[in-house]
């Protein structure tokens, strides 16, 4: 990947980031509770991912997914120390990013988010080598007859 690419990939990233946080912040507030729960969830975990590839485009779609299931397994477990909660009290932005309180069913939402962005992202990557694939042999065929 040429630092051009780079800079596109990481354009792509950052939009699909605002994209993911913008469902993030709207769409479970519209659900049940339950289900609201476990997609924000999802969510958080497919936000890890976006700004993961963001900040590391050549990083494969499965380490990307692992590690954004891990980074919010952690902070969930973080909850259970209580640290998140009182930061919570001072701040909008420490709520946000680290919750309140401990939920097992969060465990579940990360896990699924995890696996939904790795599937979206592994679909995407198999759409763009398909649509370029399909792009070279018409791209040589006309410089063959030019």
């Amino acid at each position: 990947m040429d630092r051009r690419e780079g800079w596109k990939a990481r354009a792509g990233w950052v939009s699909a980031a605002v994209a993911v946080l913008g469902s993030g912040l709207v769409v479970p507030g519209l659900l049940p509770a339950a289900a609201g729960a476990l997609l924000g969830g999802a969510l958080y975990t497919a936000l890890l991912h976006t700004l993961l590839m963001a900040a590391a485009p050549r990083l494969q779609p499965w380490t990307a997914g692992a590690a954004a299931l891990a980074a919010g397994w952690a902070v969930e477990l973080f909850q259970l120390t209580g640290v998140p909660e009182s930061l919570a009290a001072r701040s909008r932005l420490a709520r946000l990013a680290l919750g309140t309180t401990f939920d097992a069913s969060d465990l579940l939402g990360y896990t699924l988010g995890a696996l939904a962005a790795v599937a979206a992202h592994l679909a995407a990557r198999r759409l763009a080598r398909r649509i370029a694939h399909r792009a070279r042999p018409a791209a040589g065929r006309a410089r063959q007859v030019g």
